[in-house]
């Protein structure tokens, strides 16, 4: 009964010591890649679906792919690294970094079928909503990142109420407006990361 109390209490603190630590599983490169997969979609998008309004199975299409492509490279790269550490903490912060941000991707996922399923004459409002939906997904994040994450946040949330207040109806689906949502969102994520944890981790 001892041992069992114990072991339970160790876990305990191990749970504890983990949502003090600072999560580096987030790398700059792949963070980085996902706003290139953002620019190269606008880039796609402005090439070959001019008129989206039209055409939004095309246009969900290609921003699922894009968005399926880098939640595929962040966690693979997550999961080496996990499956690498010899530390069991260091699994254990990638479990409550996933735990932390997956909500927001079921979520958006759910929303995203929802609105194409039952509601299409609202889809021009995917855009924001995806943005407000991420940004709640950063800032659950914020406990195991630099604080700086904090403003990526801001950025997704602001970012996203713009884009339904001023990007109305066919507007929405501009491709300008994904790439400076999320392009510049998840460029200004990798710098964060790059300066406040690679750069230091380089220099010692």
């Amino acid at each position: 009964m001892e041992l069992r109390e114990a072991l339970s209490q160790i876990t305990a603190i191990r749970a504890q010591i983990a949502r003090t630590e600072t999560f580096r599983g987030y790398r700059a490169a792949t963070v980085g890649f996902s706003g290139l997969m953002a620019l190269a979609g606008a880039a796609l998008q402005a090439v070959w679906i001019p008129q989206p309004a039209e055409h939004v199975g095309a246009y969900l299409a290609l921003w699922i792919g894009a968005a399926a492509v880098s939640v595929l490279v962040c966690g693979a790269e997550m999961a080496v690294r996990s499956y690498r550490a010899t530390s069991p903490l260091t699994r254990q912060l990638t479990l409550l970094a996933v735990e932390q941000f997956l909500p927001c991707v079921v979520a958006g996922g759910l929303l995203t079928y929802a609105m194409a399923t039952f509601a299409t004459q609202s889809l021009w409002m995917l855009p924001g909503l995806w943005a407000i939906v991420f940004s709640l997904g950063v800032f659950a994040s914020c406990r195991l990142l630099p604080r700086q994450i904090f403003w990526v946040g801001t950025y997704y949330l602001v970012a996203g109420i713009a884009v339904l207040a001023l990007a109305r109806a066919e507007a929405a689906f501009s491709p300008w407006a994904m790439a400076a949502t999320f392009g510049v969102g998840q460029m200004l994520a990798a710098a964060i990361l790059y300066f406040t944890l690679e750069r230091i981790d380089e220099k010692r």
